[in-house]
């Protein structure tokens, strides 16, 4: 079998992936990208060249903002791979790859460097009735609406905590649909805790100005916004009818046909943690984000994460991180000299700063309550296997100590999700249940294929090729 060779592959189109491209390709590195979508732009410009909507100015700003970056990948002299699932990652960089569409094929791929840039994904929001059809996350909504411009239909309810939530909502009122309500879950005591990491944030006031903005907004529209929730369930015959909720000491109901979940974003770890990479539990963000230097350096050489893989800042903060793992990775590869990624990056890093000075009042603000972390025992936790946080609690009372041993009781975590959507919460019960930190508890151990792939990929893809060159070495940082 033949390998694809590149001086540096990057693995996902958003933000981060793009700036990183851009700059490796300005310095006239050999660059290949690998998107698991069918058009650049990640998440957050998800078909901002092609929209579906009649108006894409509906999503906002900070969405069209995104059709320069876009055209400039576009035109850029690169390879771009869309519909490529990266569903393994040697610890020689060797990547093996399925690709999808009309373009179909699969192989590997050697690069002398590799950057991660595949994003976030919404944290597990384990509640009862959530595996209801007619529930989803918001992120998930958003993402039909950009790619397919479809909009809930009938009483929407958006329930849970962070920005995302209020944009969605916002841009369900610019579209016509507004929610029928918005059920806030941040706990009280998060304003009075975010109140100290204030000044800090009054260094990105733009960001300040703009949830101001959508509060307003949705004031205006008259959508009920209901602050306090403690408890949520969601109730339905075959799907989702009503919600239930605790808000301020009182149990109220509210008909729903499509219910909205959200709290907040985590790192998608599952390609660092497949190949090996040092990893660290994060208080602040309450999850796990690989270890990495100031140039996104993981601890494999040559192996780099940009954007919100590495820990949450949000889509500009992503750009520039990715532009800075270009230019090490640049000097790294000798394209171009120390001076000349110094000088390139000290605005980029006064730019960083400035753009990350907001999350320590965003994570403090919306820190998920432990009730939606750590659920009642009733409630599904691992949506794959049908595993409820009272069997994890009971696992743990028989003596399993942490998430890869729950495999062994239960299964969980062993469906096609491989944990993204129960990871975190088994974690959290099995440290509340020892009385021990997450950080000690761990995560599973994730192995490739990192999503699901055929059996006729997996053989076409791992035909070795005995007289391949060895890739080639290069000195670590």
């Amino acid at each position: 079998m033949t390998f694809t060779t590149t001086d540096l592959a990057i693995i996902g189109a958003g933000p981060a992936g793009i700036a990183c491209a851009l700059e490796a390709t300005r310095a006239g590195l050999d660059v290949l990208v690998l998107d698991e979508n069918s058009q650049p732009g990640g998440q957050i410009y998800r078909n901002v060249g092609c929209s579906p909507l009649p108006n894409p100015a509906l999503l906002g700003g900070d969405y069209t903002d995104g059709a320069d970056l876009v055209t400039r990948f576009a035109a850029a002299p690169l390879r771009y791979w869309s519909d490529t699932l990266a569903f393994q990652i040697t610890r020689a960089l060797e990547i093996s790859f399925v690709r999808r569409g009309d373009a179909a094929a699969s192989g590997q791929i050697r690069a002398k460097a590799v950057v991660i840039a595949n994003g976030a994904y919404e944290r597990p929001c384990p509640v009862p009735g959530w595996t209801l059809p007619g529930v989803m996350g918001v992120g998930a909504a958003q993402t039909l609406l950009k790619s397919s411009a479809m909009l809930p239909d009938g009483p929407v309810v958006l329930a849970g905590s962070g920005p995302l939530m209020y944009l969605f909502a916002w841009q369900l009122i610019q579209a016509g649909r507004a929610p029928a309500a918005i059920l806030d879950t941040t706990p009280a005591r998060n304003y009075v805790r975010a109140l100290a990491e204030l000044p800090g944030a009054l260094r990105s006031p733009q960001y300040l100005g703009k949830g101001v903005r959508l509060l307003n907004a949705i004031r205006r529209a008259g959508v009920a916004h209901i602050r306090h929730v403690g408890e949520l369930s969601i109730d339905g015959d075959g799907r989702a009818e009503s919600v239930q909720y605790v808000a301020s000491g009182r149990v109220s109901r509210l008909a729903a046909n499509v219910v909205l979940l959200h709290q907040g974003v985590v790192p998608n770890v599952q390609l660092t943690r497949s190949i090996g990479c040092e990893h660290r539990w994060d208080e602040a963000q309450l999850c796990w984000h690989p270890c990495t230097d100031a140039w996104g350096e993981t601890t494999l050489p040559n192996l780099f994460v940009a954007g919100d893989g590495s820990g949450i800042s949000g889509a500009i903060a992503a750009q520039t991180a990715g532009a800075l793992s270009g230019l090490h990775v640049c000097h790294r590869l000798g394209a171009v000299s120390q001076d000349i990624r110094d000088e390139r990056a000290a605005p980029l890093r006064r730019q960083l700063q400035r753009h990350r000075a907001v999350r320590p009042f965003l994570d403090t603000l919306y820190r998920p309550a432990d009730a939606f972390r750590r659920p009642a025992d009733e409630t599904i936790v691992c949506r794959c296997e049908e595993v409820s946080a009272g069997e994890i609690r009971a696992m743990a009372r028989l003596g399993c100590t942490g998430p890869n041993q729950s495999k062994s009781f239960s299964r969980c975590g062993m469906g096609p999700c491989q944990g993204r959507l129960c990871g975190l919460t088994v974690a959290e019960l099995l440290a509340e249940a020892h009385a021990k930190p997450v950080a000690h508890v761990g995560y599973y151990r994730i192995r490739p294929p990192v999503k699901p792939v055929s059996l006729g990929d997996l053989a076409a893809s791992h035909v070795p090729d005995l007289n391949a060159a060895p890739p080639t070495e290069f000195a670590p940082k």
